[in-house]
């Protein structure tokens, strides 16, 4: 076992350049360092240089890398089992979906396992096609990301021309499922060129009019994130969403909040708290599981829930070892790592907010917890997208140690987004090379 092991954590850049064409990547980010090991914040690449890793690997390691409280109670559990059968029941199954409607907002008890994001969100829509009838089209928001299923494609950006041509999900268009698409109220860059807060919410009444106009038959359900992460860090202003909240109750339209990258990251376990508007379904996946994969719906009360006839199978629904993951990361969360967040998310602004005061290129700051987007333009007279400048900003952030996230098709915005653990020194270490960074680019 030893042996295997160091066969393997001992492969250098020319042996990985050589297994190279033996691997198909169907995403990703390019120009990524190769990672070997990580330890908290920190990845470390084949030739040991240290990184802060920013976007917590696909922002899933809400507790970094080789946590020892979680390493410690999965492997003691390893010794018991951890693949079990959708159909066969176990206590940890039991306590994280009694565990799990607990935390969430009252009326949302009800929850079924999958085994990840894109599944989640078609086990969602599997609920929603229950509870309504006549109805065939689901809604979602401009620039949305909601998976690379088939079932989910058609609601995310990469199936539109959002990144100014079409790409990847484009080409799979006659198996995937359409969805109608309404403005997002990205106020920063709005689509009607209004300002809040005397737009009236037109992007709201927009919905309403596509509710009416636009579909036909019955909205099957809407499905959004109230915090856009792919498209742009976009956080949803809290009015939009109690308009959007009154729309799908007065048309009874299940309004699913998609919080796969929200639980948590924000300082709250559910982006509903943080927001104060709660939805009929909510999603869940990528830190769920506490590194492990696992995905979960929570549905209302008031919705028929799945039968246990074979409407929603999936072998590894019941991954014991994923679930106690998720039932230790619960416990740490309460036990201080949600505080963290909230501070050092709070603590990451304040210095972005700083380093505004003398680089106006940086626009807009938009910080929830954890979950932290800052665009870059070239003036804040035109607001003109800095596009070139944002690529140059994280191609120089990642030679001084600290990997940024991107914003899918808003390539002129970053993300911050690292482990929930992060302290104020490592919060310095970020902050401190991006300082350097930014007189770099926009100092010569």
């Amino acid at each position: 076992m030893e042996k295997l092991l160091a066969e393997i954590y001992s492969m250098d850049e020319s042996t990985i350049k050589k297994y190279e064409k033996h691997l198909m990547l169907g995403g990703g980010t390019r120009g990524i360092p190769v990672i070997k090991k990580g330890k908290g914040v920190r990845v470390y690449d084949v030739d040991n240089k240290s990184y802060i890793d920013c976007t917590s690997q696909s922002w899933a390691m809400y507790l970094g890398h080789a946590n020892q409280e979680m390493n410690e109670i999965l492997c003691e559990h390893l010794k018991n089992m951890s693949h079990i059968h959708q159909g066969v029941h176990t206590p940890v199954r039991y306590y994280l979906a009694n565990l799990l409607s607990e935390i969430a907002p009252p009326g949302l008890n009800r929850v079924s396992f999958t085994v990840g994001g894109g599944p989640a969100i078609e086990a969602a829509m599997k609920i929603c096609m229950k509870n309504t009838e006549t109805s065939r089209d689901f809604l979602c928001l401009y620039d949305s990301y909601h998976g690379s299923t088939l079932g989910s494609l058609g609601a995310t950006w990469m199936s539109t021309r959002s990144a100014g041509n079409l790409i990847g999900g484009s080409r799979f268009l006659s198996l995937t499922k359409p969805f109608i698409r309404v403005p997002n109220p990205n106020c920063y860059r709005c689509f009607l060129g209004l300002r809040r807060p005397t737009c009236g919410l037109a992007c709201a009444k927009i919905l309403e009019l596509t509710i009416q106009k636009g579909v036909s038959g019955n909205v099957a359900g809407f499905i959004l994130e109230p915090i856009q992460a792919s498209g742009g860090q976009v956080i949803l202003p809290v009015e939009y969403l109690q308009e959007v909240r009154r729309i799908c109750d007065k048309y009874n339209i299940p309004l699913i909040f998609d919080e796969i990258q929200t639980y948590c990251r924000i300082g709250e376990f559910f982006a509903a708290d943080y927001f104060g508007v709660t939805p009929d379904i909510i999603v869940l996946g990528k830190g769920l599981g506490g590194g492990l994969p696992l995905a979960a719906i929570i549905i209302s009360d008031k919705l028929k829930g799945f039968q246990q006839d074979g409407e929603e199978l999936h072998t590894f629904a019941n991954n014991s070892l994923s679930q106690m993951g998720a039932i230790k990361l619960i416990k740490m969360m309460q036990n201080g790592i949600l505080e963290n967040t909230r501070k050092m998310g709070n603590y990451l602004r304040e210095g972005l907010e700083l380093l505004q005061k003398d680089f106006p290129q940086i626009g807009d700051i938009r910080q929830a917890g954890l979950h932290i987007g800052i665009e870059f333009v070239k003036d804040n007279e035109t607001l003109l997208p800095a596009v070139e400048e944002a690529a140059e900003i994280r191609k120089e952030m990642m030679n001084r140690g600290v990997i940024l996230g991107m914003a899918g098709p808003c390539k002129q915005v970053l993300k911050i987004k690292p482990p929930l653990i992060i302290n104020r020194t490592e919060c310095d270490e970020v902050l401190n090379a991006l300082t350097d960074t930014l007189k770099k680019v926009f100092c010569k």
